[in-house]
């Protein structure tokens, strides 16, 4: 049977079956689009799809989150599936080396270690990743946290990993006097006036809070990502008023507009990024 015939009208397909397929598309009477695709020019597709599941899971949207896996999985067997034509490694290589870093890791699980309850477990993984890695130095260490990162995650990592190596503020309230000292920075640069020192005290700036919200329990990049869906609940209060008046955002004056965002920040106190999505949308 034509193999592209075999893959149409299955009742249930499986892994090998996904595998099938990617390698299908990618065959010289395949789909052009994906013939010609390397790494790099699906990468940033793969951090999207990435983004989609983490949207379905924050949704609480379990049919979507079922699909977008798919489309995660997806990404990892085509990626696997060019790197096989290139001759470096194949899907079977992928799952044998993460079998084998789970089972190294989880010595507690896999070994005679007892599981302590002390957090000790998770010292030992850290560990174990600087061994596995050859990372002989604390730079090493935190230089291994991506790049790729989200900025507000790769600094909440950075510090909490420079405290793992003894290197941090010792509470909250000491990391929000360098915030303060940052702020004061920040409007010394402005008063200057010189964009490139703007730009690296904001950032100083933010690093700042992102480790002053990690010693007070907040995880900064959800924090900003609530703020981000609170300030839109209240945007749309506020061209809701714009509308009764019956003129835009745009056409209101600024100091009416202040006076909506108070009424709007009245109306949504207390409220959850859930809860104001949905007066959003009516």
């Amino acid at each position: 049977m034509n193999p592209f015939e075999e893959m149409r009208g299955k009742s249930r397909y499986t892994l090998d079956d996904l595998r099938k397929i990617v390698e299908l598309l990618r065959s010289p009477d395949g789909c052009p689009w994906d013939r010609v695709q390397t790494h790099e020019s699906i990468r940033q597709n793969f951090i999207e799809e990435v983004y989609e599941a983490a949207d379905a899971i924050d949704r609480a949207d379990e049919a979507g989150l079922r699909e977008e896996l798919g489309d995660v999985l997806f990404q990892v067997v085509f990626h696997a599936r060019i790197a096989e034509e290139d001759g470096l490694f194949d899907f079977a290589d992928v799952c044998d080396e993460v079998s084998r870093k789970m089972v190294l890791r989880h010595p507690h699980v896999f070994g005679e270690q007892v599981m302590a309850p002390d957090g000790s477990a998770l010292r030992d993984w850290e560990a174990i990743k600087d061994r596995t890695h050859e990372r002989e130095s604390a730079t090493d260490a935190l230089r291994a946290i991506p790049r790729t990162l989200p900025a507000l995650m790769r600094a909440d990592k950075l510090g909490a990993k420079s405290r793992k190596l003894g290197f941090d503020c010792a509470d909250a309230p000491e990391a929000m006097r360098k915030v303060d000292e940052e702020l004061g920075e920040v409007k010394q640069a402005l008063e200057t006036g010189d964009r490139a020192d703007v730009e690296e005290e904001f950032g100083d700036l933010f690093l700042a809070l992102v480790n002053a919200a990690r010693l007070s329990g907040v995880n900064a990049e959800l924090a900003l990502e609530r703020a981000c869906e609170k300030y839109l609940g209240r945007f749309s209060l506020v061209e809701r008023q714009c509308a009764e008046a019956g003129r835009s955002v745009a056409e209101t004056p600024r100091e009416t507009l202040a006076g909506y965002w108070r009424n709007a920040k009245g109306d949504l106190t207390g409220l959850t990024p859930k809860e104001a999505r949905k007066i959003e949308k009516e």
